[in-house]
């Protein structure tokens, strides 16, 4: 017989992170499957099969053809591991093991609140499950047409725990958000298990809130390393939970450099880029490539705003993107919906650089202008999207090591 098969069962699957996450496991046969309805029950009945996670839409649409379903995946309604042994498909539903982390790791208090959960899918069965399980005082699930809808949702203004479930602000589709929390003054905690991007619209509202939220990157992990115990009928060490979601996020967020022109940007995101041997994407570049003309030129010929414009298309397209370090124009803090873009996959460091060091040529805003007063007025707005203030005053190998180490023990601190 040929290897067995190990991987990601699904209909779409170009969002996932699962094949890196099951690799850093030892799993390194695991790939991603992708299927139409029509041919689960084929591909299923299929002698090779090692093991499966199961996503959407499928987590109840193989149910009927498992042989063996554990009784808790049974009670929620749905199932996302699948293992063949001595011939028969046995279920399990490890995603209620990774909702838990995901909420305990946040600091999200489940018990005796009531948990509002967005959405009626599998994931939804499975989020009620674990908030039962959790000893919620109610719990409430807002569908489209149910009974409890997003018409009347006045009625649950008393919900203390919000949870997302649904598709909405998932990768490519970033930027929207199922709900606006306003309609939950009462909130304590949010969790939301899109995990691509990192920070959901919903997510940053949490943070600008001050609340504690996590998305589903920490529920992916640990349901990924249930479901491998499960496919070697092994025990895993919990600290390789911590491990390879530490792994993962200093290999998928974006490094992102602000500051006042001529901070010093580019040179510290050159340096940083063979430091982390992370391709550098500068912003101002992508703009001129994508307008044919130069800055100078866009600023001269069409005017600030088109300039913004442009800006703000570059950062939405690789704001979106993973791994990146992305070097931003000065001015980009000038738009409030640009910190979403950024900050959504991205750890925002502002480079920092005293005045009288600030070359101003082929810069237009810099040119004849008071750059004691731009800093002054911008300050507050660098203060708002960064997360980081790095010294640049010294060389740019000294910044780019700076951000580095910060970098890595921020990844780090998610062991914790």
């Amino acid at each position: 017989m040929s290897e067995r098969i190990y991987g990601l069962l699904g209909r779409t699957l170009g969002h996932s992170w699962s094949v890196p996450i099951h690799a850093a496991a030892g799993n390194g046969a695991y790939r991603l499957i992708e299927l139409e309805p029509h041919e689960l029950p084929g591909f299923l009945s299929r002698p090779d099969i090692g093991g499966l996670n199961i996503t959407i839409p499928y987590k109840r649409d193989v149910m009927p053809l498992c042989d063996v379903i554990d009784p808790a995946a049974q009670d929620i309604g749905s199932v996302n591991t699948i293992v063949r042994r001595d011939g028969k498909l046995h279920a399990w539903n490890t995603d209620i093991t990774g909702f838990l982390y995901m909420a305990d790791l946040a600091g999200v208090e489940l018990k005796g609140r009531k948990v509002v959960i967005l959405g009626g899918g599998g994931t939804s069965l499975t989020a009620q499950a674990a908030a039962r399980a959790a000893g919620a005082r109610e719990i409430a699930a807002i569908t489209r047409n149910g009974p409890d809808n997003y018409g009347n949702l006045t009625c649950h203004a008393d919900g203390e725990i919000v949870v997302n479930t649904t598709p909405v602000g998932m990768y490519p589709n970033t930027g929207a958000a199922a709900v606006d929390l306003a309609h939950f003054p009462a909130c304590r905690g949010v969790l939301d298990v899109v995990y691509n991007p990192r920070r959901t619209a919903l997510l940053l509202q949490a943070e600008a809130l001050g609340l504690p939220c996590s998305g589903g990157l920490p529920m992916l992990v640990a349901q990924a390393i249930a479901a491998e115990e499960l496919f070697f009928n092994r025990r895993i060490d919990p600290a390789e939970t911590r491990r390879i979601l530490a792994l993962l996020r200093e290999k998928m967020e974006n490094i992102v450099l602000i500051g006042m022109p001529g901070c010093g940007k580019s040179t510290a995101g050159a340096a940083l880029a063979d430091l982390a041997g992370r391709e550098a994407v500068d912003l101002d570049a992508e703009i001129v490539k994508a307008a044919g003309k130069s800055i100078p030129a866009i600023f001269a010929e069409d005017g600030e705003l088109v300039f913004r414009t442009l800006e703000q298309k570059a950062a939405a397209r690789f704001g979106a993107e993973s791994g990146k370090i992305i070097i931003c124009g000065g001015g980009i803090v000038k738009d409030a919906e640009n910190y979403r873009l950024l900050r959504q996959n991205g750890r925002i460091y502002q480079l920092d650089r005293a005045i009288e060091m600030l070359p101003s040529a082929g810069r237009p805003l810099s040119q004849g202008a008071d750059l004691a007063a731009m800093a002054a007025e911008r300050a507050p707005l660098y203060r708002r999207f960064r997360d980081v203030r790095i010294n640049n005053n010294g060389s740019a190998a000294d910044a780019a090591a700076a951000i580095w180490r910060d970098f890595c023990a921020d990844s780090d601190s998610q062991r914790t």
